[in-house]
């Protein structure tokens, strides 16, 4: 085959979906599964950085500014995630999931400087979000059987309540949902994974 009757600028979108589906899949597949085990989130964000991807890509080629385009991502990235909503971690994998789309797609920047600022998020990911990083601290949703009267009014003897039902030691709590027609509160818990003995949320 002669590699010489092929299209420079054909070449060099396929070097970016090589760029795109590769920094995708080490951020998706290679940081967020294997560290949460969400395959919903997982696919969500790869198939939308596929559609931005491809939706972008084919803007390029028309007569479409690069603000509107930036715009029109916003709006559908807004759209897909007022569904239900979503921890700090998996709106920061999502959207590290769309910028590297929007990175790879957007042209008049060169290959290596496309792969240079991809390789960045994905390392700049791996370090952050480091088990290491963090590793005295975890984070897991709970759904309670009934609302404690002082989960809103009492935080400390809501944490300490929460320390000895689930045998941690809890360090702090979001409540993400109240239903008082079921008796039911839906709780994000953050905590230690190797309480000291003698805790003061234990005692």
């Amino acid at each position: 085959m002669n590699t010489s009757n092929l299209d420079p600028e054909l070449v060099g979108q396929l070097a970016r979906v090589c760029i795109d589906l590769t920094g995708m899949a080490l951020l998706v597949f290679g940081l967020y599964y294997r560290r949460y085990r969400d395959k919903q989130l997982v696919t969500a964000a790869a198939l939308f950085n596929l559609f931005i991807f491809s939706v972008l890509t084919v803007l390029s080629k028309v007569e479409f500014g690069i603000a509107a385009g930036f715009g029109l991502f916003a709006i559908l990235a807004m759209f897909t995630l007022r569904s239900e909503p979503l921890a700090k971690n998996e709106i920061a994998y999502f959207f590290g999931s769309v910028a590297i789309a929007v990175i790879c797609s957007v042209k008049g920047t060169s290959l290596p400087f496309v792969a240079a600022i991809t390789t960045l998020v994905v390392f700049g990911t791996w370090v952050i979000d480091h088990p290491r990083v963090l590793r005295s601290v975890d984070g897991i949703r709970i759904t309670l059987d009934r609302i404690e009267q002082h989960a809103l009014c009492e935080p400390e003897a809501m944490r300490a309540q929460l320390s000895q039902r689930l045998g941690v030691d809890v360090m702090s709590y979001e409540i993400t949902a109240l239903d008082y027609i079921n008796d039911m509160a839906r709780i994000n818990v953050f905590y230690r994974k190797n309480p000291t003995r003698g805790s003061r949320w234990t005692r």
